[in-house]
């Protein structure tokens, strides 16, 4: 007998919908978001991969090697965040899932998401998982900045910026811009009582887990081993694109150039960094000596490389991962 409250139709209608496979269409979605994207950009498909086919295969497949590398840099951060041991395997195949899901989304949050699902389904309370995510975006980000910092004292003169850097008004302009902002957020949060408990209790928690995990050596080398090599390795695969590409530019100031422009523009919400990355990392390679069109290059060939080849594998990984309830 069906729900007596409601009519034939709507009982038909609704033991209907309770019987379709929602994880299976779930598995479905990145796949088809991938193919939907792949269809939006396939201009810039077609001109990168004509450049990649004329390529040194022997520098490709050392860029593909660094691009795999960085999964289990970032899967070593990951679990350097944590105390509890994660599951290696499914650890590993969330960082790669993760990629489909960051390509999709502005600032991360796709990425982010997975592996707040993926630490709740290891039995970790929300608050230490939130936790966690915090504690692996500064350690990533403090170890993109050291690397930037530690090879631009090495090669101070590495970026010729001149004429590629906004005049002094452009600059104030952007500085005001950034001021007001700030501070429009910090009278929001000045003002919301809720949002200030909130923000305590997720302190008190961050700082009690960072502390605990940097009395674990095993955890702490984890956590910034993985952060520093992860940006290593991407810049790792940029030189060896470049190289495939025959662009003369050093090793170092091809380095420098793909971590001042992945700094300057992390702070724009692009989807997986497209445009926003793109650009910077054009103008950076410039400013390191590439040519203008060498440079255009070598920044499609990078993004076939570590992004749009790995996209469907992982986007199929995300959806087995769902399937799975691992995520």
């Amino acid at each position: 007998m069906g729900n007596p409250s409601l009519p034939p139709g709507n009982a038909v209608a609704a033991a209907w919908w309770r019987r379709l496979p929602w994880r299976t269409i779930a598995c479905l979605v990145p796949a088809l978001a991938v193919g939907l994207w792949a269809a939006e950009h396939r201009s810039l498909l077609v001109s990168g991969g004509e450049d990649l086919l004329a390529a040194d295969r022997f520098w490709l497949l050392g860029a593909l090697a660094a691009t795999g590398l960085g999964w289990v840099a970032i899967a070593c951060a990951r679990q350097g965040t944590v105390l509890e041991p994660l599951p290696t395997g499914r650890l590993l195949a969330t960082q790669f899932a993760a990629t489909a899901a960051n390509q999709l989304t502005p600032a991360g949050i796709g990425a982010g998401a997975v592996n707040l699902r993926f630490l709740r389904g290891c039995g970790l309370p929300l608050g230490r998982t939130s936790a966690a995510l915090a504690l692996y975006s500064l350690a990533e980000s403090v170890g993109r900045v050291t690397l930037l910092l530690v090879l631009v004292t090495a090669f101070p003169h590495a970026l010729r910026l001149n004429g590629l850097l906004p005049d002094g008004d452009a600059l104030l302009f952007i500085g005001a811009v950034l001021a007001g902002g700030l501070l429009l957020v910090t009278l929001f949060l000045l003002s919301a009582r809720r949002v200030r408990r909130f923000i305590r209790v997720f302190l008190a928690t961050a700082l009690t887990d960072a502390r605990s995990l940097h009395l674990r050596p095993s955890r702490a080398l984890a956590l910034w081993g993985g952060s520093l090599a992860f940006p290593a390795l991407q810049a790792l695969s940029l030189v060896a694109v470049t190289h495939a590409l025959g662009i003369t530019v050093s090793a170092p100031h091809v380095a420098i150039a793909y971590l001042a422009a992945t700094c300057l523009a992390a702070g724009i919400p692009a989807p997986g960094g497209v445009g926003s990355v793109d650009a910077a990392l054009a103008i950076a390679l410039v400013a390191a000596g590439a040519p203008t069109a060498a440079a255009t290059s070598a920044v499609l060939a990078y993004r076939i490389v570590t992004v749009w080849l790995p996209l469907l594998p992982a986007a199929l990984t995300l959806g087995a991962l769902v399937r799975r309830k691992v995520v």
